[in-house]
């Protein structure tokens, strides 16, 4: 069962919304055990071009489903959230439910749907290391970092700060803007 924690920002969650997102994310529960309850954080958020994004997070014992979508409606954002999360987990189930056995978790593995897709495949050929990379860590700071990551044309870049000396790791947001990481206690 999904439990749902609901936020809005720039933008009242009325009693509508909060049903169609109910709703709509309460399909996701096919996938799930019955026995579990499961919180949904929903994340609206509607900007002054009146684009609206909409955040979904669900947090599981074994992984984090998580997706976002953004468009010129709150609602089609739900949709489009929405049917993100359940390719998310039809593509994945496969691999997730045969860790789950391996590793020995109990009761933490997808449930089978009656629907069978094209994404219903296993992903291992997908998954697969096609490139290995040894890299030396140079103590620096999240500014030389980002400038390293620049330079080189990535998305990220790994570095060990030279304050701390802890392994952090700078990235390219999908705004435009940078991130950083932090490893260690």
């Amino acid at each position: 069962m999904l439990i749902f924690n609901i936020r809005g920002e720039n933008i009242e969650v009325t009693q509508a919304i909060r049903e169609y997102v109910e709703k709509r994310i309460s399909k996701l529960e096919k996938y799930f055990d019955g026995d579990v309850n499961n919180t949904a954080h929903v994340n609206l958020k509607v900007y002054p071009n009146k684009q609206a994004k909409v955040e979904v997070t669900i947090p599981l014992p074994y992984l984090t489903l998580r997706a976002e979508e953004m468009s010129n409606d709150l609602y089609a954002s739900i949709d489009l959230v929405t049917d993100k999360l359940e390719r998310q987990i039809r593509k994945y189930k496969t691999k997730v439910n045969r860790k789950s056995r391996e590793k020995g978790f109990k009761n933490l593995e997808f449930a089978s749907s009656d629907v069978t897709t094209d994404d219903d495949v296993d992903v291992d050929s997908k998954l697969e290391v096609v490139r290995n990379k040894r890299v030396s860590l140079k103590p620096m700071d999240n500014e030389e970092a980002i400038l390293q990551m620049d330079m080189l044309g990535h998305d990220f870049f790994i570095y060990e700060d030279a304050e701390t000396s802890e392994i952090d790791i700078v990235y390219r947001r999908n705004d435009g803007r940078y991130g950083l990481i932090e490893t260690g206690d």
